[in-house]
């Protein structure tokens, strides 16, 4: 092993250097007869004969050091390529675990709907502002545990508060478009999600993608367009151009809430000096800072449903009584309070699935897991299910869709071709 290689041993590898050519000089020394008193005596051709030996010895170390430093480049390339490997099958298990809770997700969001069909914008609501609290108190847990630091808590603040005012918007302009447009456009209309995210990830990140991966993305665009269109081209007619521009808007703001995400990861890996930042903290903070601006616009947001400001906290009280199924008006509420707690578990588990996988990944990744999930969800909801009897029939596009979404994700995932071999 060099020295090289063991810097507390330094002092005794340089002894060595130093005594070991010596010893040959040492063990030549020579007494003259005729003197008086005893001396050593270095003779010239033995001074550079030890010289040579130093000169040779050296050279041998030197072409150890070097042989055992080729030794662990080869080493350490092999490990990184071990990881690079691991962290590949990482990213696949967690996109198939966060396809699979997305299709839960889903499915038991239109379940959950059966008992509250008279209140769905209540159980937005439960979402915004309910997790604010189960976030908060999982942090404080996870703090108490050592797994979230001091340091993790002490990151900037500005870009969770960016990110509460674009998903705030996200959801006003989201529910502003939604009320005038038709519901089929509505899924079709939100594929522009990933666009975004494309876009955004270049500007704000500086991140190029390769011909494969921006074609793959247009594709799963395409296919889940396909799939969800009914083949009617009529959809948008009577409809002012306005709506749909904002849906688009709205998608636009949720992506650039989703890379600001990403980068907050990627900026707290310098900061926290290569730790990785728990995604509690990013889920805590920007779901507070998302309630908070969600309510400053909640007499906005109950006037686009068509609940007054004025009546909001009987709505409340109601959606929370029907939500339980306690109380005397609860007519209808059948599956509550199974469905909707199934679908708040799930939901939760989903997005801390979700934004794992970002923190793992990238944007770009979690949401083509997250748009996998839209035609197996219509799949599963056009069977028959419990609350939900009667199925629906698809048609002939829904299987172009998916055949047009699984290329899409096959030629995103497939490895750049090498125009050039390595050297």
């Amino acid at each position: 092993m060099g020295c090289s290689s063991l810097p507390a041993s330094y002092a005794v590898c340089s002894n060595f250097h130093i005594n070991a050519p010596s010893l040959p000089i040492l063990s030549t020394m020579s007494l003259h007869p005729r003197s008086r008193h005893r001396s050593f005596h270095l003779s010239p051709s033995l001074f550079n004969n030890g010289l040579k030996n130093r000169i040779l010895l050296l050279k041998d170390i030197n072409k150890s050091s070097s042989h055992t430093n080729q030794k662990f480049s080869i080493r350490s390339s092999s490990t990184s390529s071990g990881e690079a490997s691991l962290n590949i099958k990482l990213v696949i298990v967690c996109s198939s675990i966060t396809v699979m809770l997305a299709v839960a997700n889903r499915v038991l969001y239109k379940l959950a709907l059966v008992p509250l069909k008279q209140y769905p914008f209540f159980l937005a609501q439960l979402n915004t502002f309910g997790y604010v609290a189960i976030y908060f108190v999982i942090l404080y847990i996870r703090y108490r545990k050592g797994i979230v630091t001091d340091e993790m808590l002490s990151i900037p603040k500005g870009t969770f508060i960016i990110i509460g005012i674009l998903e705030a918007l996200g959801v006003a302009a989201g529910m502003s478009s939604g009320a005038m447009l038709p519901g089929p456009t509505i899924p079709i209309l939100n594929q522009t999600f990933l666009v975004w995210q494309l876009a955004f990830s270049s500007l704000l990140l500086g991140r190029t993608y390769s011909w494969n991966k921006i074609a793959g993305c247009l594709l799963v665009i395409a296919g889940i367009v396909v799939a969800v269109a009914s083949g009617d081209g009529q959809m948008l007619s009577g409809i002012e151009l306005v709506w749909p521009i904002l849906m688009v808007a709205s998608s636009s703001f949720q992506a650039g809430a989703s890379i600001l995400k990403e980068s907050i990861f990627v900026n707290a890996t310098s900061r926290l000096k290569g730790k990785s930042l728990d995604i509690f903290v990013v889920n805590s903070f920007g779901s507070g800072f998302q309630a908070l601006f969600v309510f400053l616009l909640l007499p906005f947001l109950s006037s686009l449903k068509g609940i007054p400001f004025s009546e909001l906290p009987t709505y409340i009280m109601n959606g929370a009584g029907c939500f339980l199924n306690v109380g005397g008006n609860t007519v209808g509420c059948n599956g509550a309070p199974l469905l909707p707690l199934l679908y708040i578990v799930t939901n939760i588990a989903f997005n801390i699935s979700l934004l794992n996988l970002l923190k793992i990944s990238s944007a770009v990744v979690s949401s083509l897991a997250s748009m996998t999930s839209v035609p197996i969800s219509i799949y599963i909801l056009s069977r028959p299910l419990p609350y939900l009897q009667d199925g629906a029939s698809l048609s002939r596009f829904f299987l172009l869709g998916i055949i047009i979404l699984l290329i899409g994700l096959l030629l995103y995932n497939m490895p750049p071709l090498r125009t050039k071999k390595d050297p």
